[in-house]
C-alpha cells in the first residue's frame, strides 16, 4: 500500500485530495493546524500541527512504523481570496515560506520519493483582454501582480533546488482559480464563486449583489474534483522540472460568473460595482503541458456551480436559522 502526507489536509483542496487517495487505496495521513470544517477527515491519522515549526514537519513526517511517506502533497499555505491577498502580504509571505521551507528540507532529508507542491498561477505578469496565451515558461521574466504570486515563485525554486540536491522527485502544479462544496464561503478568506454564490443565496429575486471594481475581469476557474484529478496524473508523470498549468480553458468575465451563479439559483440578480481589490484584469494560460499526461476536465463552469451554489445556499441558510 502506497502512503502518503497531505500538508493542508484541513483546507479545501487538501481535504478533497485526502479523500480521493483513500479512493484510490493509499495509506494517508493529514497535517494541519486545524481538522476539515465541514466533514470528518478521510485520512487514517491526522496531526494537528503548526508546519511553520520544522519540528511539526519531521512529525508528519515519521510514519507511524517508522519510516517518511512515499508522497508528500504540500498544499498548507496562508491563502484566500484576492481582498485576503491584498490585505495580509506580510502574513503570507511570512508563513507560506516558512511551511515551504521546512516541509520541502525535512522530506529530501528522508528520502521521500516524491513531492507535490501547490503553486498558483498568480506568479505570472498581469495580462490584458486579448493578449496571447501564456505557457509555462511566460513566468519569466518575473514579474507577479502581488506578494502572493512571488512567494508562489521562490518556493517552487526552493522545491526545485532541493531535487537537484537530493534526486527527489518534485512536481509542481500553477492552480488556476478552485471551487467546490465544502470550501471556504465568507469570513473574508473565500474566493470569487463562493463569495459570489453566498450573495446570491442572500439576495432577493431581483435584488442586488455587490461586484469589485466593473466586472470585467477575466478568469478560469476549475472544479475542485477536476482539480484533484489534475494533481494526481501530475504526481504520477514524467514532467521533470516542469511545472504545469491546471486550469479550463473556459474564461469567463466575473459579470458572466455572477450570471451563471444567479442562473443556477433561478433569480434575476442585478451586478452593483463597488471599490475593491481587483486583481490583474485577465488571465490566459496554456494547458497542454497537463493535458500531456492525459488529464482533462470533466465539468464545465455551469456544471461545477450547479453542484456547489446549493451547498452554499445551505450553509446561508443554516447561518440565518441560528
Amino acid at each position: 500500500m502506497k502512503t502518503a502526507l497531505v500538508c493542508g489536509a484541513g483546507g479545501f483542496i487538501g481535504s478533497h485530495l485526502a479523500r480521493e487517495l483513500k479512493h484510490r487505496g493509499w495509506w494517508v495521513r493529514g497535517a494541519d493546524r486545524k481538522r476539515p470544517e465541514f466533514s470528518p477527515t478521510a485520512a487514517d491519522d491526522f496531526l494537528l500541527g503548526d508546519l511553520r515549526d520544522r519540528e511539526n514537519c519531521v512529525r508528519a513526517l515519521t510514519l507511524p512504523g517508522g519510516g517518511a511517506p512515499d508522497a508528500v502533497f504540500q498544499l498548507a499555505a496562508e491563502m484566500g481570496g484576492m481582498g485576503f491577498i491584498h490585505r495580509a502580504a506580510a502574513e503570507i509571505m511570512h508563513d507560506s515560506v516558512l511551511i515551504n521551507a521546512n516541509m520541502c528540507h525535512e522530506a529530501a532529508a528522508r528520502g521521500v520519493g516524491r513531492y507535490f507542491f501547490s503553486s498558483s498561477v498568480c506568479v505570472y505578469h498581469d495580462m490584458r483582454p486579448g493578449d496571447p496565451q501564456l505557457d509555462e515558461d511566460g513566468a519569466y521574466p518575473a514579474a507577479p501582480d502581488n506578494d502572493y504570486g512571488w512567494e508562489k515563485l521562490y518556493s517552487e525554486r526552493m522545491a526545485f533546488a532541493h531535487a537537484r540536491a537530493s534526486g527527489m522527485k518534485v512536481r509542481i502544479a500553477r492552480f488556476q482559480n478552485c471551487y467546490g462544496p465544502e470550501g471556504t464561503w465568507r469570513g473574508g478568506r473565500e474566493k470569487a464563486p463562493a463569495a459570489l454564490s453566498r450573495k446570491v443565496a442572500e439576495a432577493p429575486d431581483g435584488g442586488e449583489v455587490e461586484i469589485w471594481g466593473d466586472g470585467s475581469a477575466i478568469r478560469n476557474f476549475i472544479y475542485v474534483d477536476d482539480l484533484v484529478d489534475g494533481i494526481l496524473h501530475l504526481m504520477d508523470s514524467d514532467l521533470d522540472f516542469k511545472p504545469a498549468n491546471i486550469g479550463t480553458e473556459e474564461y469567463v468575465t466575473v459579470r458572466e460568473l455572477l450570471a451563471t451563479i444567479a442562473d443556477v439559483a433561478g433569480k434575476r440578480i442585478v451586478a452593483k460595482p463597488v471599490d475593491g481589490p481587483v486583481g490583474v484584469a485577465s488571465r490566459n494560460f496554456s494547458t497542454a503541458r497537463i493535458r500531456s499526461t492525459g488529464w482533462a476536465p470533466r465539468f464545465t463552469l455551469r456544471d461545477g456551480i450547479a453542484r456547489t451554489y446549493p451547498w452554499v445556499a445551505a450553509q446561508v441558510a443554516a447561518a440565518a436559522a441560528r
